[in-house]
């Protein structure tokens, strides 16, 4: 497996989004995971931390088509998916695609829109094909979709249901920059946006080919038992109603060999998973009205199945085979 492939492309990409974004190594690792996986990111914080200028940052950074929509409570499925619509001078119907049929979709504010929308991309998100009046259309790779949401503001907003939430790869919050990165972004921003002259550094092909390349790093079968224990602890705990799927499983795994490949190694680690573990279950965990009412963190719970669950030791033997 050509690791350098992956780690170059990483590169290039972590440095041009750093010419936008200050700080937030870790934030963007885990997007280039997830775009690697062809994995879907929610992205959730307060106003002004940067969600939407990451988004449209790291679209930027790729040669691939990209498209923003703006989530109000009057969008329609067929706004996003696309309609036929009676072409007069051809006397026929012509079918007119949505912003979905891109590379990159941004999603803002999604849980402005109402559930019916909301749930028109479950399946593009999962399946990666769009059903219209009954003919389906398959999306090019890469697909993603990036979604940004205030979790601060009740007043006109829709939750997304558990069924949504699970068809993301990883949920990931912005947090605020420290004392020196608010400088820093400051006398960046004083004259204009970076962002406006940004160029891509990366094309489509070859996000492609890190995509078909990343899922050759080898996991263990102790690794792959320990995924599951985690998920099975996730299932026992008394504060959670609902624990990771086996969709969660899969995606866990997913992130574990991409981010093994960033590190420019062929093989996972234990440390790999926990890594992952927290952007990738839990927001997948569905806890009880208790648990929520004593504003409890799925976290903070996700941190102590971590401590409890026993980590493999002998996972490296095949790092020479």
């Amino acid at each position: 497996m050509d690791l350098g492939t992956i780690t170059a492309l990483a590169t290039q990409i972590r440095e041009n989004i750093a010419r936008v974004i200050v700080g937030k190594e870790e934030t963007v690792d885990l997007l280039i995971v997830a775009l690697l996986c062809s994995g879907h990111v929610l992205l959730e914080d307060v106003p002004g931390t940067g969600k939407t200028l990451l988004a449209k940052t790291l679209a930027r950074s790729l040669d691939c088509q990209f498209r923003r929509v703006q989530f109000t409570p009057d969008l329609l499925p067929s706004d996003l998916s696309g309609i036929h619509f009676y072409n007069q001078k051809e006397a026929t119907f012509e079918f007119r695609p949505g912003p979905l049929f891109t590379n990159i979709l941004l999603a803002d504010e999604i849980n402005r829109a109402t559930p019916r929308t909301q749930s028109s991309l479950l399946e593009c998100m999962e399946e990666r094909q769009i059903t219209v009046d009954g003919v389906t259309h398959v999306l090019e790779r890469p697909f993603l979709v990036l979604a940004t949401q205030n979790p601060v503001e009740n007043q006109g907003t829709f939750p997304l249901p558990e069924a949504q939430l699970d068809r993301f790869f990883m949920k990931i919050p912005m947090g605020y920059p420290d004392s020196e990165e608010g400088v820093t972004i400051l006398r960046r921003f004083m004259q204009q946006s970076p962002a406006e002259t940004l160029q891509p550094v990366a094309t489509a092909d070859a996000v492609r080919s890190a995509q078909d390349l990343y899922a050759a790093v080898h996991v263990s079968d102790d690794l792959l038992r320990y995924i599951v224990k985690l998920a099975e602890q996730t299932r026992a705990e008394s504060d959670v109603v609902l624990g990771v799927s086996p969709r969660g499983t899969q995606a866990l795994l997913k992130a574990t060999q991409a981010y093994a490949a960033l590190q420019g190694r062929d093989y996972a680690t234990p440390d790999d998973i926990k890594r992952m573990a927290r952007p990738v279950l839990a927001h997948r965990l569905v806890l009880t009205g208790q648990t929520r009412a004593r504003r409890d963190s799925p976290y903070r719970i996700l941190d102590r199945i971590l401590e409890t669950v026993p980590v493999p030791t002998e996972v490296l033997d095949v790092v020479n085979a």
